[in-house]
């Protein structure tokens, strides 16, 4: 039963060894993706500014609107700055924890992997020590049979 279980465990890390690699080849394209994808928003929202901003009446209406939202974010407790700083360091931590990740399951495998190895040469190396002790005892209990 453990020599089953040694070798599912066996095959699951090295099939993990050998997909880390892909998984943080994944996800940096998946990180590029998504900054094009914010980038073709920007675009797209500065394009249809530019468009509205042809009309001259609404144009005016804009203006006295923001003009209202800016007095309105003077009045609130919270200032817009202050949440956008905040916004900017909660996107910051996310992407450090992201890469985090990425790097964790890229040296984890890698490194349970040299444990194991290691584990089993330490044991391999217990084995013959005991065996020469046993050798040794049994040498010495020969001798005092024979005395």
């Amino acid at each position: 039963m453990k020599l089953k279980i040694l070798k599912f465990l066996t095959v699951s890390l090295l099939t993990l060894i050998v997909l880390s690699p892909e998984l943080v080849v994944l996800s940096v394209v998946w990180e590029q993706h998504m900054q094009l994808v914010e980038t073709r928003d920007f675009m797209y929202e500065n394009n249809s500014s530019i468009a509205s901003s042809q009309n001259a009446p609404t144009m005016i209406f804009q203006k006295k609107s923001e003009k209202y939202t800016q007095d309105l974010v003077g009045i609130k407790i919270f200032d817009a700055n202050f949440l956008k700083s905040q916004l900017f360091l909660i996107q910051l931590y996310k992407y450090k924890i992201i890469s985090f990740f990425k790097w964790f399951f890229l040296l984890f495998p890698i490194c349970l992997g040299i444990l194991i190895f290691l584990y089993d040469r330490y044991l391999v190396y217990r084995a013959t020590v005991f065996q020469r002790q046993v050798d040794i005892l049994e040498k010495l209990w020969h001798e005092s049979i024979e005395q």
